[in-house]
């Protein structure tokens, strides 16, 4: 495929609560087995694009950890590959990302160096199945400055969360409205956009004599009705993770054998890195009803419509419902969690209880696990 990707993996949500302590957004865990940023990477290979661009910034240590090395994903190494860009200091900058284009400026001679005519931007947050092929088959027929990729609002999101759009009967982009208070559509954009690079960097050096930083406000929305903006509609299964209640309901909704299937099953595969880690073990006394177990886990209780990552114990006598429990918690005897999301490596004390009312409850308790 004649592009290059890159990934936007630096922003934070107050919206995620104190889950975004330990990790970027991207980095969060989704379905048992994946990074949230696996899902835009396996897009990325699965529409041959070979090399791929990652900025990085806000708490990127797990982020960068689980990108070591590119052969998870097959990047091309020779033509292409994976690249990690953070925020760095040089005689002329010394800034942090001030917004997603000046993030891109910041590393414009990447683009100026590359010699693929298109590029394919992306966000890391963001939990779907795409071929970007078609997109920019689409956007060179329309002979469009941007193609927006957009989506239908997954049902019981906030909107306002969102960019959302009005599109023409010949999918021109006619309105664009950035996290509006009253969404007029709940058509919204998904943070996918194409555009010739040559486009990009002119736009982009533009910005930044102006002053001005976001790629949304200050080249969508300007330039609408100057420039030739298409949107692409994706109709499969699609969700932003950037808030506590919509990461819940993805990982939810994995429980979901259509999801499964979409996700696990069907081509293209989404990819994400191996960890050698031993079969889930169900010791005499457990029960694990609709949930998904990651490997290393060792359950001797009551599981229920629940999602439990990597290497997480389950003492007796407890009982897991309508929860999410990150890598490595360790959960003592005799405990009730329900409607709860619990951070990875937190240990929950023998006898204790943990019930979600009203909103879903983050469970970071800090305590001593030798203690237990």
């Amino acid at each position: 495929m004649k592009a290059l990707g890159i990934i936007l993996a630096g922003g934070n949500s107050s919206r995620m609560r104190n889950l975004s302590d330990k990790r970027a957004i991207a980095a969060m865990p989704v379905g048992c087995s994946y990074r949230s940023i696996d899902f835009t990477l396996s897009n990325m290979t699965n529409s041959r694009i070979q090399t791929v661009a990652v900025l990085s910034q806000y708490n990127a240590r797990s982020l960068n950890e689980h990108l070591n090395s590119s052969k998870w994903w097959n990047f091309g190494r020779k033509q292409g590959g994976l690249f990690l860009f953070a925020p760095t200091v040089t005689a002329d900058n010394s800034w942090w990302y001030r917004g997603t284009a000046d993030a891109m400026w910041q590393n414009i001679d990447f683009l100026k160096k590359r010699h693929e005519p298109y590029v394919v931007i992306a966000s890391g947050d963001c939990v779907y199945k795409m071929d970007f092929a078609p997109a920019l088959e689409y956007h060179v027929q329309k002979q469009a400055d941007i193609t927006v990729v957009c989506a239908k609002a997954p049902d019981g999101d906030d909107i306002s969360r969102f960019g959302t759009v009005k599109i023409e009967n010949d999918g021109v982009i006619s309105a664009f409205e950035e996290k509006p208070m009253l969404a007029h559509s709940n058509i919204v954009s998904t943070g996918v956009y194409i555009m010739r690079r040559r486009k990009l960097i002119e736009l982009l050096e533009q910005c930044n004599q102006e002053g001005r930083y976001n790629f949304v406000t200050d080249i969508l929305i300007r330039y609408l009705g100057m420039k030739s903006i298409y949107a692409y509609m994706l109709d499969t299964y699609w969700s932003n993770i950037a808030s506590v209640e919509s990461y819940y309901r993805t990982n939810m909704d994995f429980l979901k054998p259509e999801v499964r299937k979409f996700f696990f099953n069907e081509e293209p595969k989404i990819y994400s890195k191996a960890y050698d880690q031993p079969p889930a073990k169900f010791n005499v006394g457990s029960s694990v009803k609709n949930s998904l177990v990651g490997s290393g886990c060792i359950i001797n209780s009551q599981v229920e419509n629940s999602v439990i990552f990597k290497k997480v114990f389950v003492g007796n006598n407890s009982i897991i419902r309508n929860s999410i429990i990150l890598n490595g918690a360790y959960i003592g005897d005799n405990v009730r969690v329900e409607n709860c999301i619990v951070e990875s490596n937190e240990t929950l004390l023998s006898d204790t209880n943990y019930i979600g009312e009203g909103e879903i409850r983050i469970v970071t308790e800090n305590n001593n696990r030798f203690g237990v």
